[in-house]
């Protein structure tokens, strides 16, 4: 808030005539400042960060604070989708630092259980390590002694037996650095598409009373996320371990490698059962926490020392959640379906692109299916020279027919032929094929809607084409208008007499 109070008031002072009260600050003013904000999220926080603080303030007039109140148009994400290879490289350096970090801390915690189980003979470089990384669960330190500056110096026969004092040889031993803290992160939404908050916050999953006493665990994860003002959104997932490939063995491995820290905290505040607790390297008042040396969640630097040490550009979270949920599952991850398909989906180019040829597909498939339902035989006031008779029209050009190959004649149903642009209907024909949409109509009762529509449904419709172009009056002429011979040649018709 200091940063956008002095930009405002850098602003305000470069006016010709600066206020020099607050009920000086008029409508206008304001909403010159909103103008020359920067575009993006930048420039939008600015003005609404700015405008909710300054307006509980009594002094501005009530047309000052409605400007302020105004709500401004979201911001359109830039952010895309990591590209295929983008997302292996993010997932690949996320799971290399999680796994040595995972191995380490298992490792060493077996070497804390057998010192504890007696394994080791007293005063043996195993028996110093396993008594140090005691130390380190109980403290979060290897033992130690204090300089008179209040610095921390490692007892030497420790170094001597942990092979240093730095942090890899120390405390890294059953802790995550802030780092492999993110990489854990970075897993978790690409496993489960969440956001960074709800990993931040997220509370330590814990196995479900139906688990049972088998060798795969089911966990539940309880997961908020918060919402404008106060609203929050809480939802629990079960998933289990049954694989080195399940979802539920990644929350298994996130257990071991957090299970110190999270056991330190706890003792010290109940409260604060949650899942991503990290050691830090250099505690202190610049890196305060509940929880001294420890760390929870993701801090604003995390995504800076993730970049520095695997070289990536770009921090991966909020586009590596878009990748997943837009892309992978294709779901919405804790968003509304509007939210889901406006925000995530709708403006990816890897969405749009790929929906190229589904969206062709189903043009494609609209197209033919008109082309079924759609009259496309040509009404002609008489009889063509040279049009060969059909039971239902007169064919115009039998030997190149839309449904068979050219050259080869007409192979299709004369049903089909109210479907051909090669048809002709002259009023001869009206009688017949008003008989015929009746006599249609009347199997629906007998086939059933199901069987009919699939075997009738087309012919009707184009038939009910017909008949909306003639007209009611035509029509009605026509259904008197019906003889014995076309009754015949219907019911000759629906018996798949014609068929070849």
């Amino acid at each position: 808030m200091w940063f956008y109070l002095v930009a405002f008031c850098r602003f305000c002072a470069s006016q010709e005539a600066p206020p020099q009260r607050l009920d000086d600050i008029t409508p206008a003013l304001w909403n010159r400042w909103r103008l020359r904000r920067p575009d993006g999220i930048y420039g939008y926080h600015q003005v609404t960060s700015l405008g909710g603080f300054l307006r509980k303030n009594e002094e501005l007039s009530e047309a000052t604070r409605s400007a302020m109140a105004k709500r401004l148009p979201a911001v359109k994400s830039r952010e895309r989708a990591l590209a295929p290879d983008e997302f292996q490289e993010v997932r690949a350096a996320a799971r290399k630092i999680f796994r040595s970090a995972h191995l380490r801390i298992q490792a060493n915690t077996a070497h804390l259980h057998q010192w504890r189980a007696g394994g080791f003979e007293p005063q043996s470089r195993d028996w110093l390590v396993g008594e140090a990384l005691n130390t380190l669960a109980r403290t979060g330190y290897v033992p130690h002694i204090l300089r008179k500056n209040g610095a921390k110096r490692t007892i030497r026969k420790y170094v001597t037996a942990l092979g240093g004092d730095s942090a890899q040889w120390t405390w890294m031993r059953l802790f995550l650095s802030r780092t492999e803290a993110y990489a854990l992160s970075v897993l978790l939404v690409m496993e489960f598409g969440l956001n960074a908050t709800v990993v931040s916050n997220m509370r330590t999953p814990r196995t479900t009373s139906d688990s049972g006493s088998g060798e795969f665990p089911t966990y539940r994860m309880e997961l908020e996320k918060p919402r404008r003002g106060a609203g929050r959104y809480f939802e629990s997932r079960n998933v289990t371990d049954s694989g080195a490939d399940a979802p539920g063995r990644l929350i298994t491995q996130a257990l071991e490698a957090t299970s110190h820290a999270r056991s330190f905290v706890t003792a010290a505040d109940a409260s604060l059962d949650l899942l991503l607790v990290w050691r830090n390297s250099q505690p202190g008042p610049r890196n305060l926490s509940p929880v001294t040396p420890f760390s929870i969640g993701l801090t604003k630097n995390a995504a800076d020392c993730w970049l520095n040490e695997t070289g990536l550009t770009g921090a991966p979270l909020r586009r590596t959640r878009k990748t997943v949920n837009a892309l992978h599952r294709r779901e919405p991850g804790q968003n509304s379906q509007e939210t889901h398909d406006s925000v995530y989906v709708l403006p990816e180019p890897q969405v749009q692109e790929a929906s190229v040829p589904i969206i062709a597909e189903g043009a494609e498939s609209a197209l033919a299916h008109a082309q079924q339902v759609v009259l496309r035989a040509q009404l002609v006031v008489s009889a063509e020279a040279g049009g060969q008779e059909t039971p239902t029209v007169d064919c115009s050009d039998y030997e190149n027919s839309p449904f068979s190959a050219p050259g080869m004649g007409c192979s299709a149903s004369f049903l089909m032929c109210t479907a051909c642009p090669n048809a002709r209907i002259h009023p001869q024909h009206h009688p017949r094929l008003a008989y015929l949409h009746r006599s249609i109509s009347s199997l629906r009762s007998v086939l059933g809607d199901e069987i009919w529509v699939d075997e009738w449904g087309s012919a009707f419709m184009r038939l009910e084409d017909l008949k909306v172009r003639l007209g009611d009056a035509v029509w009605t002429d026509a259904v008197a208008r019906v003889s014995s011979d076309d009754k015949d040649v219907v019911s000759r018709l629906l018996e798949g007499k014609y068929d070849l």
